[in-house]
């Protein structure tokens, strides 16, 4: 059986700040309360791809997280839909185009998907994260335990 819920994060470890979102789904999985243990997937890569879109099937709302530069801090959360851009030809994929490629694929909309974007600063190769990213992760986290106490 598919968990209704899906978190998806993705960011590089190496990189500073752009650990922000498997650093959060990480706290996420481990404060999981054991209610929700079954109602909740959690998936983390280094970045988005194509075929996370079959990642969509089956589910009621997924959360992505990924670290911003461009996010006033601490984070912003927006609604997503799905949108054809220039990334579906790059090696990095945006929410919207893997929406769009759930949409195209599956011949339906995706399920409500909502982005939390985190504020970094310092993406350095080698370099952990950041004292000020790790303040906003803190208050990222507050809300994405909300997200998901609410979402079932």
């Amino acid at each position: 059986m598919t968990p209704p819920l899906l978190v998806l994060a993705w960011g590089n470890p190496s990189r500073g700040d752009d650990a922000l979102g498997p650093l959060c789904l990480a706290a996420l999985r481990e404060q999981l309360p054991d209610g929700l243990q079954d109602q909740v997937e959690f998936l983390e890569d280094y970045q988005l791809q194509i075929e996370h879109a079959l990642d969509l099937v089956g589910r009621a709302r997924v959360l992505f997280i990924d670290a911003s530069l461009n996010c006033p801090a601490p984070f912003e959360r927006s609604a997503l839909r799905a949108s054809q851009d220039a990334s579906l030809t790059t090696h990095a994929l945006s929410p919207q185009a893997l929406l769009q490629v759930y949409q195209d694929v599956q011949g339906t909309a995706p399920p409500p998907c909502t982005l939390l974007a985190i504020r970094g600063e310092q993406f350095e190769l080698g370099a952990p994260p950041s004292p000020a990213a790790l303040a906003h992760l803190k208050s990222a986290l507050a809300w994405a335990s909300q997200w998901l106490l609410n979402a079932h």
